[in-house]
């Protein structure tokens, strides 16, 4: 969590495309930065099963070309029969284009037509980088809480308080004015809960906790190992503690209630394992301190030379993933780690008084 610090993201197309944008340029979060074609899907049709004749015969029969635009019914081939009633046409499945008649196989390839990419800019700012027909960084002075775990993809909405850090967010919470709105909540949601920010299509909660066969009933299915973020869920969700009932920090739930009222980018893209994602809330900031900046973005970018003894710390790996522990003591020299690596590392003490070893890296500051 940071009340003020620098955030860059950059921002790139997964195929060459269309920059839109020049570095300098300010920036919304739903200015179009680039653009670009996505290929359409292919469809094969089997003609020479359906006509009954041999592969090499195919273009023979065909009514249509490699590059041929086709309407869906149209004819693609037919046969050629002496009594006309027996006369058999494939029609095409799709509207789209011709892009293969293969005369081994007998098939007969089409392709949708493409369709359009636009890559927003996802944070409000202005354009630090441009890298020609892929994409830009964006940056963006702002606050910046960061999530245990979320599912659901990024969007952007008005931050508003439904509920106090220990307080469930009940459906009753939950009203017509949250439309497209992002919901901070308490401790909790339920299964409840979903199904009402679904129904009025709020933009993303943001609570303390969550039960998980809550989530799998969300989802429909069990959550796996891979990335979160691309989940269909009506909004995106973000947990800011763990799994169960559990009160949202309160300087975390302070630092989103102040800035109630305000436009917000979030995402609850989750990556546990290397090459840590964590779900986010960004607060775009209005005015700039670089001295401000500078000074935020040392104490919370972690967890290197900003730790000291008695810091509240979050453990953001396993096997102790989530815990809010504190800082016993941080030792000078590397130690090897069990996976036979060699890390600076930190002695934490859990809540129930037990003492452990962990990799700075693994660990997250709360208090300052």
């Amino acid at each position: 969590m940071a009340p003020r610090t620098v955030v860059r993201k950059r921002r790139i197309l997964p195929i060459p495309g269309q920059v839109l944008v020049r570095e300098g340029q300010a920036v919304t979060a739903t200015t179009v930065i680039a653009q670009t074609e996505l290929p359409g899907k292919v469809h094969a049709v089997n003609v020479v099963n359906l006509l009954g004749i041999v592969p090499q015969e195919i273009r023979r029969y065909m009514l249509k070309r490699e590059g041929d635009a086709v309407r869906a019914d149209e004819p693609l081939a037919e046969n050629k029969p002496f009594i006309k009633w027996m006369k058999v046409q494939v029609p095409s499945p799709i509207t789209g284009t011709i892009e293969t008649v293969s005369e081994v196989t007998g098939q007969v390839f089409l392709r949708e037509p493409p369709r359009p990419l636009a890559l927003t800019a996802y944070l409000d700012g202005h354009v630090a980088e441009t890298f020609p027909d892929q994409g830009a960084t964006v940056e963006t002075t702002c606050s910046l809480v960061q999530g245990i775990f979320g599912i659901g993809g990024e969007t952007v909405g008005v931050i508003t308080v439904a509920a106090g850090p220990e307080d469930e967010l009940t459906p009753e919470r939950i009203t017509d004015a949250h439309r497209g709105m992002i919901l901070v909540g308490g401790s909790l949601i339920g299964r409840d809960g979903f199904a009402r920010a679904q129904q009025i299509g709020v933009a993303a909660v943001v609570v303390g906790g969550i039960h998980d066969l809550d989530l799998k009933q969300l989802l429909g299915r069990d959550l796996g190992v891979a990335i979160t973020g691309t989940e269909q869920i009506g909004f995106s969700l973000i947990i800011t503690e763990g799994f169960g009932r559990i009160a949202m920090a309160r300087r975390t739930f302070d630092l989103l209630a102040s800035k109630a009222g305000q436009r917000a980018s979030c995402s609850g893209a989750t990556q546990i394992r290397a090459g840590v994602i964590r779900p986010e809330v960004i607060v775009p900031l209005s005015e700039r301190s670089t001295f401000d900046v500078q000074r935020s973005t040392e104490e919370t970018s972690g967890v290197g030379g900003g730790l000291r003894v008695g810091d509240q710390i979050r453990i953001i790996r396993e096997p102790y993933f989530g815990r809010i522990c504190k800082v016993a003591a941080l030792p000078a020299d590397l130690r090897f780690l069990p996976t036979g690596s060699k890390a600076r590392v930190l002695e934490a003490e859990l809540d129930d008084g037990q003492q452990i070893i962990i990799p700075r890296a693994n660990v997250e500051l709360l208090e300052t």
